[in-house]
């Protein structure tokens, strides 16, 4: 089925007076929520983590997540993650997006301080994370592709650090 709203609609017609919708908490139930809303039917969003953690089986597919959600939602095991009202959700993405960019920049920071100890130079006694502390760092190594490795980690270092302002 394809999924859009008037598929939906058309589908659970002849069921709307008695059923439930739940999802498993993906990147793509906002629509679905904001539909049911709109429609009048009970929504339930199933905390996908905790789904996961208790699945338990090797096979994956539609039809199987299907029935466990209907069983699990039967008998009130369904774990529930929280819906974030709708004009909250844009807000709740940002931050997000600012989370990943924060833990890519610090994951970038760390290597550069791992290489430096790989390859047993002195300390490099400045923080990383303030830009003007940057400059010839990847300069003290001797080896050419080491060196252009830290450039690109330092680059984008600075590049998300642009990014994270703006962001904030």
């Amino acid at each position: 089925m394809k999924a859009s709203p008037e598929a939906f609609l058309r589908a659970m017609t002849p069921y709307r007076a008695d059923f439930v919708v739940a999802v498993e908490c993906l990147l793509i139930w906002y629509w679905l929520a904001d539909l049911c809303a709109r429609e009048g039917m009970p929504f339930v969003l199933g905390h996908a983590l905790s789904m996961n953690a208790i699945h338990g089986g090797k096979a994956k597919h539609d039809k199987i997540d299907a029935h466990k959600i209907a069983v699990w939602l039967r008998g009130g095991m369904l774990p529930q993650a929280s819906g974030d009202p709708a004009e909250m959700r844009a807000t709740r993405d940002l931050l997000r997006r600012r989370l990943s960019l924060t833990r890519k920049r610090a994951e970038l920071l760390g290597h550069v301080q791992n290489t430096n100890s790989q390859y047993n130079l002195p300390e490099i006694g400045k923080k990383l994370a303030d830009t003007a502390n940057r400059t010839g760092v990847a300069e003290r190594f001797p080896d050419p592709a080491v060196q252009q490795s830290l450039a690109g980690d330092l680059a984008r270092i600075s590049s998300d650090d642009h990014l994270l302002g703006d962001l904030e």
